[in-house]
């Protein structure tokens, strides 16, 4: 009996695990920031995917192997190297960059609705407008928060259609059309005289590049399915590394695409993307197009957000429920959705958006929301590998069905070391203001950036002082930690 449920358990093969991982991590809405660079744009593709994308990925295994039976998520791999304390920031922090990061997506969601119209000059005043982008940014994010409150259900059909019709095919799309392009003598926009190696001398030119290792978060979410595979040890670094060449050459080509048909000068990181595919599809005499694609983005950026805006908020109420949040947000409604959570994470979102009114373009505040979203998350992932290393040390005889070497720890101090490095340098550099675009004040965004990580980050250590055994909900008990045994 128990070997006939393994056998039904272990069904993911290694190309399916590879797809999950190119859905959850390839987004297109970044390909107009790193195309700035031309050629070049390659070197930083693979470098993330080097020192962030792959250490993530098998780190996220081996943490998910060891604790598969116990729910927490980060909390429970980083608390039980470091404590609860700081398990509780980890959690919140991928929670609350989340929050952050809807304003950016969705302003991405708003350009792309501009995009509808037949005339381009129009298409981009609109785009342009602060006001219209507000309006649509809260519009398609309570849309979302009300698909959310009605369940899973209505989460995982909207999210599989969208991440198809709204990233896989127009990726596919944007591809072809850019291969056609070069073949056909296109004019090539890009300056192909340049090189592949990049100016590092330069450090406000690698802050757009250091947004790459956005591009490649969420890859530690396919973790979780790692004892769900056949001889996990051999398939799922397979797995790992066939998704994340998958992803690399997406991201390679669809920027080069983009390259191809705009001037450097031209590009714009929140327009570049639908005006390409209006580019494109002027040359094979197909303008009708599109209006479609532009709804296809669209829709795609909703269910992404659908997907995220449920996911994070889940296990926030897990934690929460365990005592390290008030009753009020530990509220579900009847379909046990974490409604007040979902509220309050609604009300950050308007707040947020509201900066549009303080800075002077739709561009800069996109900017410097994807650059707060960036630091968050890195402090996240930087504590998920100094926790990979620690726990191989104070949990040694824990059973791992997937582990980073067969014996001893010098592979993970390669890989987990690797990914700490890499994320604690993309975390400098995301404090440096980009030299490609007009921010503004530079005291602000220096404000904004050291004043909003020193908060998010203050905001759980004060929660988690102030916590009172009230708070503890009797049905959301999380397994003790193995120091508390």
């Amino acid at each position: 009996m128990d070997a006939q449920k393994t056998k039904s358990i272990a069904k993911l093969s290694v190309f399916t695990i590879a797809i999950m991982n190119v859905t959850a991590v390839v987004s297109l809405r970044g390909l107009p920031a790193e195309a700035e660079y031309g050629l070049s744009s390659a070197f930083y593709y693979l470098f993330a995917a080097v020192v962030f994308l792959i250490p993530t990925a098998l780190v996220a295994a081996e943490l998910a192997a060891m604790f598969s039976d116990k729910e927490g998520g980060v909390f429970r791999w980083v608390g039980e190297a470091f404590g609860k304390r700081f398990g509780f920031l980890a959690i919140w922090l991928q929670w609350f960059q989340n929050t952050i990061w809807y304003p950016t997506v969705l302003t991405f969601g708003a350009v792309s609705l501009a995009f509808i119209g037949m005339n381009p000059t129009h298409d981009m005043a609109l785009a342009n407008n602060k006001i219209y982008t507000l309006i649509v940014v809260l519009a398609i994010y309570w849309i979302a928060t009300l698909i959310s409150m009605r369940g899973m259900d209505w989460v995982g059909k909207i999210s599989k259609i969208g991440g198809l019709v709204g990233t896989i095919i127009p990726a596919c799309i944007l591809i072809i059309l850019g291969i056609y392009y070069v073949a056909t003598g296109g004019p090539i926009q890009m300056d192909l005289s340049g090189s592949f190696w990049p100016d590092l001398a330069k450090l406000d030119n690698l802050v757009l590049a250091t947004s790459i290792f956005l591009f490649y978060a969420g890859m530690e979410m396919t973790g979780v399915h790692v004892k769900e595979m056949d001889n996990p040890s051999k398939s799922y670094p397979r797995a790992v590394f066939i998704g994340a060449f998958l992803t690399v050459i997406i991201f390679v080509l669809g920027t080069y695409a983009l390259g191809f048909i705009i001037p450097k000068d031209n590009i714009n990181l929140t327009q570049s993307l639908l005006i390409g595919f209006d580019n494109y599809f002027k040359y094979i005499h197909a303008s009708w197009l599109s209006p479609v694609i532009a709804v296809a983005l669209a829709f795609g950026v909703l269910a992404g957000v659908l997907a995220w805006v449920s996911g994070p908020s889940k296990g926030l109420l897990v934690v929460g429920k365990a005592g390290y949040l008030p009753p009020f947000f530990q509220k579900t409604n009847k379909l046990g959705v974490q409604s007040n959570i979902l509220i309050i994470q609604g009300v950050i979102v308007t707040i947020l958006s509201l900066l549009f009114v303080v800075m002077p373009s739709v561009q800069s505040f996109y900017q410097i929301l994807s650059q707060m979203t960036v630091l968050l998350y890195l402090i996240m992932y930087i504590l998920m590998f100094a926790a990979a290393i620690y726990l191989r040390y104070i949990m040694k005889d824990t059973p791992r069905s997937f582990r980073i070497g067969k014996s001893g720890n010098g592979l993970m101090w390669i890989v987990a070391g690797v990914g700490f490095i890499g994320s604690l340098i993309a975390f400098v550099l995301s404090f440096i203001p980009p030299g490609q675009i007009a921010i503004g004040n530079k005291t602000v965004w220096y404000a904004v950036m050291f004043g909003g990580c020193i908060v998010f980050v203050a905001i759980p250590f004060i929660i988690y002082a102030l916590r009172k055994p009230s708070w503890k909900d009797e049905s959301g008990e999380i397994q003790p930690f193995h120091w508390e045994k």
